[in-house]
């Protein structure tokens, strides 16, 4: 791969996991297939939830719009990082990249924005199971969705507006697979970054709000539970939690720990590990574990591959 005069380029290079070849190759059959693991199992979850009257609940509703979200993400980098890989050139341009940052925000924050709105939608379930379909009414649920996908846009307008605000005076070289907005910033060599700082500690403070939500939530939750009887009961309880919170805690664990960590010049293996744990996992393993302990969706799935009816209204 010829670097060369970089800075008369109209667009970015992206420096993914290795230089040699063969390594680029096996990166992008991992992807690909990552990808395609995806992308079967979000659709799978999308294709259910719609069609069977049993996944027709406020749970169910959000899975559906998580799924979408997850598609979307994964979307967003994964088949420009594997074509970068097979073409053996990491080029992008100006307008892939600012549509890369885009809909990469946007969609981030969605998927902190709709877990939240699942936590709260167990935590109503569970606490309050008698006023549960006044509290989580279609058309309430309706607007939540809404709001998530609006507030995901306004997201993903800030960054992009303050990112290319930012005047790139250095080598238009990106040492990550796809646009990142820190790699970003340090091409910036004058002070109109802080825009894009304003904007992370804004986001940073509503991400920080949408955490401490759902901490409280599963506060409220497992001590409702704990105090129920029945140890089946519980299980079943549980069962419908316990998918939810390893989603969570996944997800905002590489988050925070990705923010955390300095950007580097030329990151290690292990910084780009990071970030597909971030972007690529987490997409690819929702749909296994909310379905892996969920009955209904498992007798779903199957009338789905063997061709059984699915329960209408």
């Amino acid at each position: 791969m010829i670097i060369g005069n970089i800075t008369t380029m109209s667009g970015f290079l992206l420096i993914g996991f290795s230089d040699i070849h063969e390594l680029q190759i096996l990166h992008a059959f991992l992807f690909l297939v990552m990808y395609l693991l995806s992308l079967a199992g979000n659709l799978i979850i999308i294709i259910i939830t719609t069609l069977d009257q049993h996944l027709q609940s406020p749970m169910y509703y959000f899975l559906k719009h998580l799924s979408l979200l997850d598609l979307s993400f994964i979307s967003v980098t994964v088949p420009q990082s594997v074509n970068n890989a097979l073409m053996d050139d990491g080029y992008i341009s100006h307008a892939q990249c600012i549509l890369q940052v885009f809909f990469f925000t946007s969609l981030a924050w969605a998927e902190l924005a709709i877990l939240t709105v699942m936590s709260y939608d167990r935590y109503a379930a569970i606490c309050f199971p008698l006023h549960y379909e006044v509290i989580m009414h279609p058309c309430k649920c309706k607007w939540a969705v809404t709001a998530v996908w609006l507030s995901a846009s306004i997201s993903g307008i800030l960054f992009t507006i303050a990112t290319f605000s930012v005047t790139f005076c250095r080598t238009t070289v990106i040492h990550q697979f796809f646009c990142d907005v820190p790699q970003l910033i340090k091409l910036s060599c004058s002070n109109d970054y802080l825009r894009v700082v304003g904007v992370a500690a804004f986001m940073s403070l509503m991400a920080f709000i949408c955490f401490t939500s759902i901490v409280l939530s599963y506060i409220h939750i497992f001590s409702t539970v704990l105090r129920i009887p029945s140890a089946g009961g519980r299980a079943k309880t549980f069962s419908t939690c316990l998918p939810h919170l390893f989603v969570v805690s996944f997800f905002v664990s590489t988050a925070i720990f990705e923010f955390l960590k300095p950007t580097s010049d030329s990151p290690t293996v292990f910084d780009l590990m990071i970030f597909v744990f971030y972007t690529v996992i987490p997409p690819t393993l929702n749909p296994i574990i909310y379905s892996l302990r969920n009955e209904v969706m498992k007798e779903a799935f199957r009338n789905l591959v063997l061709g059984g009816k699915f329960t209408r209204k």
